[in-house]
């Protein structure tokens, strides 16, 4: 599973792009597996407005992750 972080996820996370080859079954698993792993990504995800994209598709919520080939998390939008 392919694991993408877009605008200030990335920096923080110092990466854009991981590879799982063990993904966690659900979205909230690989939340807090990133979490364990680097606090401040941690922090930054669960921070409003962040949103996750399933392949391709934004999910609300919970989602199981079998079968997945990527999800994507994408910083609070702005726009005019």
């Amino acid at each position: 599973m392919r694991v993408l972080l877009f605008g200030r996820l990335a920096d923080v996370a110092g990466w854009r792009e991981r590879v799982l080859d063990v993904p966690p079954v659900a979205l909230s698993a690989l939340r807090a597996e990133l979490a364990r792993e680097d606090s401040a990504l941690g922090e930054a995800l669960a921070g409003p407005g962040v949103q996750a994209a399933v392949d391709q598709v934004l999910v609300r919520g919970e989602a199981i992750l079998d079968g997945a080939s990527e999800v994507a998390f994408l910083p609070p939008m702005s726009g005019g």
